[in-house]
This record gives C-alpha cells, sequence and structure tokens, in this order.
C-alpha cells in the first residue's frame, strides 16, 4: 500500500471480536431483519450490538442491519470484512426509474452508477462513474431464483446520496445510460469490495417508481410484500449454500 493511501483509522478485530464465516448478508430493512432471523432461527444468543443495528453470526454465516445510505452500509461492510467474511451479499429496496420496472420487480443489479461521495475515498477516480458486483456470486443467486422458480430481472442501478434530489433532469441522464433503478448503498458497496478483494452483491426489490417523473410508493402493495418474502426464503438457501 503506498503511504499516501494508508489510513489513520482503520477497521479492527479486536478480542471481543466474533469470528465470522465467510459469508454474510446485509439488509437495509429492520422489517427484512427480522424475517430473515425467523427463516433462519436466529436469537438473541446469536446477536450482537453494531452500530447503530444488529449482527447476528453462525458458524456458517452472518446477518447485520438494519443500515441506509452509503457511508453508513460501507462501515457496516469494513467492520464484516475485518471480522472474517469474505463474500456479502447487501439486501435492499429500489426505486423505478424505467417503465419497465414494476412495483414488486426483484433486481439482481449488473451494475451501478457513482452519484455518491463515499465511493471516491477508495480509489474510484473522479472520471470513473460505474462499478459492478461479483459476477461469480451473481450466478449463484441465478441458479437459487431458478430452482425456487423466483421472477427476476437484472440491471443496473444509479446510486445516489440524496433520495430528495432525484430530480427529472437526473433521472433522465441515468435512464439514457440504461439505469432501470435508483437506490442508495451498492456503488460504495461494489467499490470497496473491489478495494478490499472481496465478492460483493446484491439483491434488490422495487419499493416505489419515480419513472415519468412522478413518484408512486409502493411500499404497501400486495407484490411488494410478496417479492420481499421471496427474497428472504431464497437467502435463507443461500446462508446454506454459500
Amino acid at each position: 500500500m503506498k503511504d499516501e493511501d494508508r489510513a489513520i483509522v482503520n477497521p479492527v478485530k479486536s478480542k471481543n471480536s466474533p469470528e465470522l464465516a465467510d459469508f454474510a448478508v446485509m439488509t437495509g430493512s429492520q422489517t427484512d431483519l427480522k424475517l430473515i432471523c425467523n427463516l433462519l432461527d436466529l436469537n438473541e444468543n446469536n446477536r450482537r450490538e453494531l452500530y447503530h443495528g444488529s449482527l447476528y453470526y453462525t458458524e456458517f454465516f452472518s446477518l447485520a442491519g438494519p443500515m441506509i445510505g452509503a457511508p453508513y452500509a460501507v462501515m457496516i461492510l469494513e467492520t464484516l470484512l475485518a471480522w472474517g467474511a469474505k463474500k456479502i451479499l447487501f439486501y435492499g429496496w429500489c426505486g423505478a426509474i424505467s417503465k419497465d420496472m414494476e412495483i414488486g420487480t426483484i433486481l439482481i443489479p449488473s451494475g451501478a452508477y457513482i452519484d455518491e461521495g463515499t465511493s471516491r475515498h477508495y480509489g474510484a477516480a473522479p472520471n470513473l462513474d460505474f462499478t459492478e458486483p461479483s459476477h461469480e456470486l451473481k450466478e449463484i443467486i441465478r441458479e437459487v431464483f431458478d430452482q425456487e422458480k423466483i421472477s427476476f430481472k437484472e440491471g443496473i442501478v444509479w446510486t445516489t446520496d440524496a433520495i430528495y434530489r432525484e430530480t427529472p433532469q437526473k433521472v433522465d441522464n441515468y435512464l439514457a445510460k440504461n439505469a432501470v433503478a435508483v437506490e442508495m448503498e451498492l456503488s460504495a458497496l461494489f467499490t470497496v469490495g473491489k478495494y478490499r478483494q472481496a465478492e460483493i452483491v446484491a439483491i434488490m426489490v422495487v419499493s416505489d417508481d419515480l419513472s415519468g417523473n412522478s413518484w408512486r410508493p409502493g411500499f404497501r402493495d400486495k407484490p411488494f410484500k410478496s417479492s420481499r418474502k421471496m427474497v428472504c426464503n431464497a437467502i435463507r438457501q443461500l446462508c446454506r449454500r454459500i
């Protein structure tokens, strides 16, 4: 590591830190965190506090959340990697910007446009605006979805720091670059994964719709709730496989 790249504060593993398995799941929603815990029979015996949320861990996998936004998600990611995780699945929600994406659509992101500040601190050059997930892990998710007969789409997301600054001009700009959805964590997670030589992948569920330059929330819609349950069940299978 070059001296100018050396950080003063680094993620560390202390004597009280758990030794994590290779595979870890990060989830943005407290509701989904509870559902996954129930499906995997995780309880307080498996839990410890992690920043403002929880970390559940076994000898085979770990689960962390909730979290929102690139800086906080990267704090969680850095900690998981320092404690032994090597393969990370982030599960979260996204807003559709393409009319081809409906409320409840399950999306496996194939890449993310960088419109957040965290990536720039992990080697993303000022002229670089795109980053990708682990292709190997993405293939495993595809296989599990096919086995479980879960319908999904693949596409590029746009990652922003500012949920209230998703302007029509920005939406049109990222649509022109073939992005299909917007969210707040993935480009930073993919960038840090590359920087730390870890494998990062994601699953998103469309929770709201920004296409047509208007906003339609779908958080209470049946397709959204149904897709979330399907993804959580698939994550149970992934925890047994990866």
